[in-house]
């Protein structure tokens, strides 16, 4: 994790009057954070619609999940500057800046939020709620959260060789593997760009039939320096009230060998594990992916401490890279592996289990490093059950696929 940035926040600490306001309209802007959202969003996509397009992920648009996520990361870090006795919200940041670098986010599009943001603010609570002093207290939150971001994404951008923004590269594909679970697995050409740390992930554009061109966040499955990247594709089709993954599923329909790809530069910030630390890792679904990295780099480093793999899914054969998860887990020397499968298990195997992941009968060895990632409602069931056992909140390191991500560790 880049730290120079995150932590310059400290020094630029609220005003003790803009801190008092904050305290008191905090209330407030959290009663009515979805109808802020909703008018921030209808205000700045009809100023600028190819952000809509072109930047922001339409299908979280639909649901309102990218809306909810914006204005409560922002109230979270708010929280955090008037409270002293909070932890700096290191994590919040350095997860939303290696977001935003994945996607090529530059220090112009920051006013462009704030002015959308702030017009909704007035529309939703009145011009009478939100008076210049009001204002001015919002205002300097945003702009402390925002400078930092800024200076953070600088920071990534230059580690990773490029100029500001410019993340993107025309790679091609060299393999594509069909898994058995469904996910693609799809290799691209490096070209002179490779992932430096296990369990970075990369954006992928594509222009859909509509003429959008949308972004996605794919995890890398290979371990960090190889020659090619591969990273893991699970289509999405439509439930119920939510729509079918537009990028996913043209992914799955369309990409072939040989293909040109919009792929970025990796980034991703979950902490390598401490040499000779035990490791546990522990996922479910397609949250497999960047377990599937670390192993990768463990099986490459000659990993001797013990190495503990959990994975939670639907049944075995929709258990993503399942052959090349248990080849990993059998070539280190004190790797283990526990599996869940929600739809029942065949055979008497005593490290198979039925049902949800339950971690009451697994011993885990103290001061292991934990890895985690799922979707929200398993990273939050499986949260509880460490922090029931006094693990502490230092040890586990989390990894989402999920607008709102951050919000978990804040």
């Amino acid at each position: 994790m880049t730290t120079t940035a995150i932590e310059a926040a400290e020094v630029h600490e609220l005003e003790p009057e803009h801190a008092e306001i904050i305290k008191a309209t905090l209330p407030l802007v959290g009663a009515h954070v979805d109808e802020i959202t909703v008018a921030f969003y209808r205000r700045m996509f009809g100023q600028h619609p190819e952000l809509l397009r072109n930047l922001f992920n339409r299908g979280n648009q639909a649901q309102g999940s990218q809306q909810r996520a914006l204005a409560a990361s922002i109230a979270t870090f708010a929280t955090h500057l008037v409270d002293p006795d909070l932890p700096h919200p290191s994590e919040l940041l350095s997860r939303i800046g290696h977001k935003h670098a994945s996607l090529g986010v530059t220090a112009d599009q920051y006013p462009i939020v704030h002015e959308h943001l702030f017009a909704a603010i007035v529309e939703i609570l009145g011009a009478d709620t939100v008076t210049a002093e009001v204002a001015a207290a919002w205002d300097r939150v945003y702009w402390i959260m925002a400078d930092t971001l800024i200076g953070l994404e600088r920071e990534l951008y230059t580690r990773a060789g490029v100029d500001t923004g410019d993340v993107f590269r025309r790679l091609r594909v060299t393999a594509r593997e069909d898994d058995p679970s469904g996910a693609v697995l799809v290799t691209v050409g490096a070209e002179g760009i490779s992932n430096a740390f296990a369990a970075q992930y990369v954006s992928v554009g594509v222009t859909l039939p509509d003429g959008a061109r949308q972004l996605r966040q794919y995890s890398l499955v290979n371990a960090p320096g190889a020659a090619e990247l591969t990273f893991a594709v699970k289509p999405v089709d439509a439930v119920d009230q939510s729509p079918a993954g537009e990028v996913s599923n043209w992914i799955r329909s369309n990409v072939r060998v040989g293909d040109l790809l919009d792929v970025t530069v990796p980034f991703g910030d979950l902490p390598e594990p401490r040499s000779g630390a035990p490791v546990v890792l522990i996922s479910a679904g397609i949250g497999i992916t960047p377990m599937v990295s670390i192993l990768e780099c463990l099986v490459a480093h000659g990993y001797t401490a013990p190495v503990q793999v959990l994975h939670a899914d639907r049944s075995e054969e929709t258990h993503p890279l399942r052959k090349r998860h248990r080849e990993l887990v059998d070539i280190l020397p004190d790797g283990s592996l526990d599996l869940w499968y929600a739809e029942g298990v065949d055979g008497d195997n005593a490290r198979i289990h039925e049902g949800l992941m339950n971690l009451e009968d697994i011993e885990i060895a103290d001061g292991a490093e934990i890895y985690l990632c799922g979707n929200d409602g398993f990273v939050q069931a499986v949260r509880a059950q460490l922090t029931a056992r006094g693990i502490a909140k230092e040890q586990v390191h989390c990894e989402l696929f999920s607008p709102n991500d951050w919000l978990l560790d804040a």
